[in-house]
């Protein structure tokens, strides 16, 4: 009679090989969104002072067999802790800065819209350039009519045309410039005395 095989395991063994490629990979996007982070951002994450010197140092290096090796490094100190907190970190900071866009955007519709925004946004800000920011505004809001005006003789004569796709560049302009003053602004309020 022929002995039967033993009965096959299906134990747990630990994580599949995929998994663990997978674990890699975020791990190796956590480090690059890290090192996407400005240095002030960097410093005010919570984490070891090996990581955070790491990191510090991954930024000078620019020959590419040292970068490679010191990513590996990288790679396992990010290993030992806990990413939940540093995922965490970076979200916040780009929620913040998208609020910041939003918000910069806003100010800037408010400016195209209302001269009177124009005067609360000047005595918000004293260091404005006040005369360059009406000029912007003005030259915006004449590019803003041309294009409306273009775009309805466009939609006219080809009714199943697609938009005519515009680039306001004197809004675009304006938006730069109320982002740096915002910036500006911000900087100063943090700044120590």
């Amino acid at each position: 009679m022929a002995k039967k095989p033993p009965p096959l395991d299906f134990g747990y063994d630990g994580p599949s090989k995929s998994q663990v490629k997978r674990d890699a990979e975020e791990l190796k996007d956590l480090g690059n969104a890290l090192l996407d982070l400005p240095d002030a951002q960097l410093d005010r994450i919570g984490m070891d002072e090996r990581l955070r010197e790491a990191f510090r140092t991954m930024r000078t290096i620019t020959a590419h067999e040292a970068r490679r090796r010191h990513g590996q490094y990288l790679g396992k100190l990010l290993r030992e802790i806990d990413p939940a907190p540093l995922r965490r970190a970076i979200a916040d900071y780009h929620r913040g800065r998208e609020r910041a866009l939003q918000f910069a955007d806003r100010w800037r519709d408010r400016l195209l819209a209302d001269d009177a925004a124009v005067t609360e946004w000047i005595a918000a800000h004293p260091g404005v350039d006040s005369q360059r920011l009406r000029t912007l505004i003005r030259n915006a809001r004449r590019e803003q009519a041309q294009l409306a005006a273009a775009a309805a003789r466009h939609a006219a004569e080809n009714p199943h045309a697609p938009p005519l796709k515009t680039s306001p560049r004197y809004a675009k302009e304006l938006l730069l410039m109320v982002r740096e003053t915002l910036r500006a602004a911000k900087a100063a309020a943090h700044a120590p005395e």
